[in-house]
C-alpha cells in the first residue's frame, strides 16, 4: 500500500472538480516529488478512465483519484426517502426562483444521478489507483476494505474530530483534515452541517488527539511557512488547491482565472465567502452577485448543482464573473501563474523565497 510518508516532497495537489484538475496538473505535482490528484466528481466513469490513462502516461510516480460519496452510499448521514423528497422539493422551489430572474433556463434535478458511484469504484479497484480519497460522505466499511485489499491507500476528507473518529472506525488509511480557509466545497460528511470555524491548526491537534491515522492538512496553505506550520502540527503532508488554480497545467476556466487575477490586483472585490447558492453544499469562493442574490439556498446537493449548471455555463460563455462559481480559498492572492513544479517546490521549501515568480497580483504577495 502506498505510504504517504514516502513522498519526496510533502505536498499534495488537491482534487478540484469542475475542470481545474487535469492529467497534466496531477502529473506535474507527482513528478515534482509530491502527489497529484484527479477529480472524478461530475465526470463519467469513461472520462475518468481516459484521464487516468493519460496521467499514467505523463507521471513518473503515483497519483490519486478523488470520488464524491453520494447520499445513498453515505453511512455517516444516511438520508431517508422522506429527507430526499424534502431536498427535491426545496430544490424545485429554488429552481422557480432562479427561472424567474435568469436569462438562461435552469436545469432540472435528477434524483437518479449518483455521479457514477459504482462504475467509478470498479475503475479505481481495477486500475489499482495508488491513492483514492473520498469527499462528501463516509463509504461503507466493505468499500474501504475492498480497496485496502487491492493495496490502495484510502483517504477520507473530514472537518472535525467527530468525523475523523468515524472515518478511522470505518477503516480509512489516512485523513485529509480540511480547515475553514479552504476554497471550493467543504468536505463535511453530512450536507446539512454548518462547517465549523476552528482554525486548521486547532483541527489538526483535535484530530490527532482523536486517532492515530496519518493526517493531511488542507485549507489556507499558500506559503512554505504555512506548510511548515501544518507539518509541525503533526501533518504528514499538506494539500493545496487554490495555490495551483493559476498554474500552467491547471484547467481553470478563463473567466475564473481572470476573476482571481482581478481580485488580487484590486480590480474587483476580493472577499471570499461560504455559499450554498451554486451547488446546495457549503463552498468558499470569491463573493459575487449570484452569491449575494441567493443567500438562503437550500441544503439540496446535488440537485442545486444540476439546476444551476446551465446558468453557470451561460455566464461563463458571456465572460460574466458575477454568475459563475469562483471557487477560491482565503489565500488566493498567492496563486501564481507558473508551472506547478515550481509551486510545489516552493511550498516544500525547496525554492528560494515564499513567493518566487509573479503572483496573480504581479507582486510577492
Amino acid at each position: 500500500m502506498f505510504n504517504l510518508h514516502s513522498l519526496r516532497l510533502p505536498v499534495i495537489g488537491a482534487p478540484m472538480a469542475g475542470g481545474a484538475s487535469t492529467p497534466q496538473l496531477a502529473a506535474a505535482v507527482s513528478n515534482a516529488g509530491g502527489l497529484g490528484f484527479l477529480a472524478a466528481g461530475y465526470k463519467s466513469a469513461a472520462a475518468v478512465a481516459e484521464q487516468t490513462a493519460r496521467t499514467r502516461s505523463l507521471a513518473g510516480g503515483p497519483f490519486g483519484v478523488n470520488l464524491f460519496v453520494p447520499d445513498a452510499a453515505n453511512t455517516y448521514a444516511a438520508t431517508s426517502e422522506e429527507q430526499q423528497a424534502g431536498k427535491l422539493a426545496a430544490a424545485l422551489a429554488y429552481r422557480d426562483v432562479l427561472a424567474a430572474g435568469a436569462g438562461a433556463e435552469p436545469g432540472f434535478p435528477d434524483p437518479e444521478d449518483d455521479d457514477g458511484w459504482a462504475a467509478k469504484l470498479d475503475l479505481v479497484l481495477r486500475e489499482r489507483i495508488p491513492v483514492v480519497s473520498f469527499t462528501f460522505g463516509l463509504p461503507e466499511k466493505a468499500v474501504l476494505a475492498a480497496l485496502a485489499g487491492r493495496g490502495i491507500c484510502t483517504v477520507l476528507t473530514v472537518t472535525d474530530a467527530d468525523e475523523a473518529r468515524a472515518a478511522a472506525g470505518a477503516g480509512a488509511s489516512a485523513l485529509c483534515v480540511q480547515g475553514p480557509d479552504a476554497g471550493g466545497h467543504r468536505g463535511t460528511l453530512e450536507s446539512a452541517k454548518a462547517p465549523g470555524a476552528a482554525s486548521l491548526g486547532e483541527l489538526l491537534h483535535s484530530v490527532r488527539d482523536t486517532c492515530a491515522l496519518p493526517v493531511i492538512a488542507a485549507g489556507g496553505i499558500g506559503t512554505a511557512a504555512d506548510a511548515a506550520a501544518a507539518l509541525a502540527a503533526g501533518a504528514v503532508a499538506v494539500q493545496v488547491g487554490t495555490a495551483l488554480l493559476l498554474s500552467t497545467e491547471a484547467g481553470t476556466g478563463s473567466v475564473h482565472r481572470a476573476a482571481l487575477k482581478d481580485a488580487a490586483a484590486g480590480r474587483r472585490a476580493g472577499e471570499t465567502a461560504l455559499t450554498r447558492a451554486f451547488s446546495g453544499r457549503p463552498a468558499r469562493g470569491l463573493l459575487n452577485r449570484f452569491m449575494l442574490e441567493h443567500p438562503d439556498a437550500p441544503d439540496a446537493y446535488p440537485y442545486i448543482n444540476q439546476i444551476t449548471g446551465p446558468l453557470r455555463a451561460a455566464a461563463a460563455a458571456q465572460g460574466d464573473q458575477e454568475g459563475i462559481s469562483l471557487w477560491a480559498g482565503t489565500g488566493y492572492r498567492r496563486a501564481a501563474e507558473e508551472p506547478a513544479e515550481a509551486i510545489v517546490r516552493r511550498l516544500a521549501g525547496e525554492a528560494p523565497g515564499e513567493s518566487a515568480g509573479k503572483t496573480a497580483a504581479g507582486t510577492d504577495g
